[in-house]
């Protein structure tokens, strides 16, 4: 076990570079096989192996480090054995950049009807099939998908849940944890350990404490923002983060909104991922710096400002909020195209925003000012 892990410290590290004076905000960067990634970043979700409304090209020319893509959804189809003989999601994809993959333990937790024992979980595809889904399993579709980093597979706690059941439930994912770490031998490719606990801060620090002692190269928070709320996420993440180890990537799963990013950000944590900002944009919700826009609404009908002004993607470049209004009103693909667009340029804008307050120790004013001008 250790030494699968000996051997990937050769294809994949972490460099902590600075760590902000205002706070616990830190700037890094991560080497995968397929690239470096400067930290924090945001992964736009790429659920079936394509980020929704954009060409890779779209991808490259934002400049998107990283995406995540879904063991779960690409099991079902086109199947991780189809994909491997494609040569893998990097070459079935045409994307040469980092791929993360998640264990499919949150979409087996947003089932309504699921059996979770030891040796996994039990579902019934969209077929009507009965699926299996185990630690072992899970790491044998990630290693067929030839993903750069792979989430172990753990059960996402539903919200709330009871003292008693996240006691038991924490036993079983440390205990499904090394059986993904015994599944593990593509030293290529890097897992990383998923921390729950609920709401409850003593079993976040037993997960820390028991995910800490695998070595793993990576750590994540997993099971927040399942319903808890801001507040209650918030005050999750303040007590899990700073007894993170501090010499590997740290991820929050499934965050978010803005203001969320910033605050996990504050609290040192590397990487996250959403489907926010691609989901909102096919609704024509566009993020700004001063807030949302509904592109839907009538107020555009007749406004021919950029979404956003201090903008510099294609969108914002060439076109207008009236036109914009016109594609969604029409229903045309190319109102999702350019709204995606947009949202994802914002997103990366923020990270690399806060990267460089964070290099020059003003995270802190980073983040009230925007905060100040940013109105939903």
């Amino acid at each position: 076990m250790n030494e699968c892990i000996k051997k990937n410290k050769s294809h994949f590290s972490f460099n902590l570079i600075h760590q902000d004076k205002s706070s616990n905000a830190r700037a890094g960067e991560i080497i995968t096989p397929n690239g470096t990634i400067p930290t924090p970043v945001f992964m736009p979700v790429g659920t079936h192996g394509a980020i929704k409304a954009l060409q890779p090209s779209q991808l490259l020319d934002l400049d998107i480090k990283i995406i995540l893509s879904n063991t779960y959804h690409l099991h079902l189809s086109p199947t991780s054995e189809l994909i491997k003989k494609a040569g893998g999601l990097h070459q079935f994809m045409n994307w040469n950049r980092p791929i993360l993959t998640d264990s499919g333990g949150f979409q087996v937790f947003s089932l309504q009807k699921k059996s979770i024992e030891e040796e996994g979980a039990e579902f019934k595809d969209n077929k009507g099939k009965k699926v299996l889904l185990t630690p072992e399993t899970s790491l044998s579709i990630q290693q067929n998908l030839g993903s750069d980093i792979m989430m172990a597979f753990d059960e996402c706690i539903p919200y709330p849940a009871s003292q008693q059941y996240t006691e038991k439930s924490i036993a079983r994912t440390h205990r499904w944890l090394d059986r993904c770490i015994n599944s593990w031998v593509n030293e290529k490719q890097t897992l990383f350990g998923i921390v729950q606990g609920s709401t409850y801060e003593k079993y976040r620090k037993i997960c820390v404490e028991e995910v800490a002692s695998r070595n793993l190269p990576g750590i994540a928070i997993g099971g927040v923002s399942v319903g808890e709320g801001p507040e209650l996420m918030e005050e999750i993440v303040g007590y899990t983060a700073p007894i993170l180890p501090k010499n590997i990537p740290r991820y929050v799963m499934g965050v978010g909104t803005p203001e969320d990013l910033l605050m996990i950000w504050e609290n040192g944590i590397d990487m996250s991922d959403c489907i926010i900002p691609t989901k909102y944009a096919r609704g024509g919700t566009f993020f700004t710096t001063r807030g949302k826009i509904r592109i839907k609404h009538r107020n555009y009908r007749r406004d021919f400002y950029p979404i956003d002004t201090s903008c510099s993607c294609y969108t914002c470049k060439n076109f207008s909020r009236s036109y914009l209004k016109h594609l969604f009103d029409a229903n045309e693909i190319l109102g999702a195209i350019l709204a995606t667009t947009h949202n994802l340029a914002f997103y990366k804008n923020l990270a690399d925003q806060a990267r460089k307050a964070i290099l020059e120790d003003r995270f802190i004013l980073f983040k009230k000012s925007f905060l100040e001008h940013h109105h939903n």
